[in-house]
């Protein structure tokens, strides 16, 4: 047997029944913080090769931290 029960409901109606939090003020401040951050490096996109010079430092840093906290592990593991 199935049985399909049909909901029409906004999704703020949907969260305050389920009791979940309101988060709009928090998507709020993330989208505004995103938006000036992307206007601060507008003339990044226009520019390729400064684009991919920002590109690739921020990937090798985070390679080098990951390098880091591979060590410590294996340096952690060792004293085990």
């Amino acid at each position: 047997m199935k049985i399909t029960i049909d909901i029409d409901c906004t999704p703020e109606e949907a969260r305050t029944f389920l009791g979940l939090p309101d988060l709009t003020a928090v998507n709020q401040v993330m989208t505004d913080s995103l938006k000036a951050r992307m206007e601060e490096n507008i003339d990044t996109l226009s520019d390729p090769a400064r684009f991919w010079e920002r590109a690739m430092l921020a990937g090798g840093q985070s390679f080098e931290a990951m390098q880091a906290m591979m060590a410590q592990a294996l340096k952690a593991q060792d004293k085990d």
